[in-house]
């Protein structure tokens, strides 16, 4: 049994996650146990103290083993640093049997063409996904094994990534006692759990708003059609009402929890905060409405980012699947009315896919409900993809980890 065990660890700039689940066929898991420790040494998907970092892994690592130490020699971590890049790139083969029958061979093959690009030596290929295969000038195919043919092609999204930025996260779990297994890039991890195939085929935006940063899929016909992380985040907010209204940035946090809205045109003016009761040292009663105002300015500017994205791919207000909204940041009561006045798009708080998920313990249930859980729930399903479904792209994904692990 724990050698079917599966990790998901989803390494954050605040907090640390991870949830222990095992394969139960059919690209679904059975959750069996949930972890949460305080983050620290991380910051945006980066290690900037690697002593704090593999503390805090340590202490997850810690409780985890408590109830499964198979887990431990199988983990899928989340990358979700701004350095991460998108490429479209085409391969080509020759199908050269006397049938002309598309073999397992060929895909492989082709779709490996594909990631022949020229990157700098710090950078790997995190991700090869292919967007379509073309066969014979026929495109838009979605699987050409046992179709006939003399030459295949692939249209393949590739993501990359700094390389330093993987192999210090590899090595804090590594220290910690953990044995990686595969890297996912954040949003994609998000989409996995929460995403429809009708909203992926309809036109949607995920957006994934953490602590330290915010990324965002692009889906259209069931493909992905671009993916970024952006170097702000729900933190961001924090930090402008510690500025706002000069308090210590825990206190501002507390603030943001208890009383903020994302709408100030529907919190009432009047309405007061005596920050004394937050802290006894702190005077002042600043308003709700001009708390609200503070996070809505941050929020506005991240859908400007976002409206940015969808400009330039010629899809702002022309994604009739709409946004869903996930991270910590989704947990804002109004932001959902916000960010859809802002881009225009129906708009919904994302939570995991109750479908791809079987029960193991009873807090399953309040796990599945919690947008911010969705990244840490979409790492195992790659993993349930690359054993069970055997695709190329993970195939690639596991070569990727070799070359990476420190």
């Amino acid at each position: 049994m724990a050698q079917s065990e599966i990790l998901g660890l989803d390494i954050g700039s605040e907090t640390i996650r991870g949830v222990v689940v095992e394969p139960v066929g059919d690209g679904k898991v059975k959750i069996l146990h949930s972890f949460s420790k305080k983050s620290k040494g991380i910051r945006k998907g980066v290690v900037v103290d690697m002593e704090g970092a593999v503390s805090s892994i340590n202490a997850i690592f810690d409780d985890i083993e408590k109830v499964s130490k198979g887990a431990l020699k199988n983990i899928y971590f989340n990358v979700g640093g701004v350095d991460a890049r998108v490429h479209v790139s085409r391969g080509t083969t020759a199908v050269s049997r006397a049938s002309s029958e598309i073999h397992k061979d060929d895909v492989d093959r082709v779709i490996e063409n594909s990631r022949a690009i020229s990157l700098p030596s710090n950078r790997s290929i995190l991700h090869t996904l292919h967007r379509e295969f073309i066969v014979d000038g026929v495109g838009d195919i979605q699987d050409p094994l046992g179709m006939v043919g003399t030459r295949l092609e692939v249209i393949s999204l590739l993501i990359d990534a700094f390389q330093p930025t993987i192999k210090n996260l590899s090595k804090c779990i590594d220290i910690a006692g953990g044995s990686v297994s595969g890297i996912i890039f954040s949003p994609l991890s998000s989409s996995k759990s929460v995403l429809t195939d009708n909203q992926k085929e309809l036109g949607v935006v995920l957006i994934d708003m953490g602590a330290g940063s915010t990324g965002i899929s692009v889906y259209e016909e069931n493909k992905l059609l671009h993916t970024k992380v952006f170097r702000i985040g729900a933190g961001n907010i924090t930090n402008d009402l510690a500025l706002a209204l000069r308090v210590p940035v825990d206190i501002a946090e507390k603030i943001k929890l208890h009383y903020g809205y994302a709408v100030s045109s529907e919190v009432p003016g009047k309405e007061k905060v005596d920050l004394s009761k937050i802290d006894p040292e702190l005077k002042g009663k600043p308003s709700k409405k001009f708390i609200a105002e503070v996070i809505e300015a941050r929020i506005a500017e991240i859908c400007e980012i976002v409206n940015k994205e969808l400009r330039s791919l010629e899809k702002e207000r022309a994604l009739p699947g709409g946004v869903v909204v996930v991270g910590g940041g989704a947990k804002m009561p109004g932001i959902a009315d916000l960010i859809q006045a802002e881009l225009r798009l129906t708009t919904q708080i994302g939570v995991a896919d109750p479908t791809l998920f079987r029960a193991g313990n009873q807090g399953v249930k309040e796990l599945l409900e919690s947008p911010e859980y969705t990244c840490v729930l979409g790492l195992p399903l790659w993993s349930d993809e690359v054993f069970k479904k055997k695709r190329v792209s993970g195939n690639s994904l596991v070569k990727m980890v070799k070359n990476l692990l420190p």
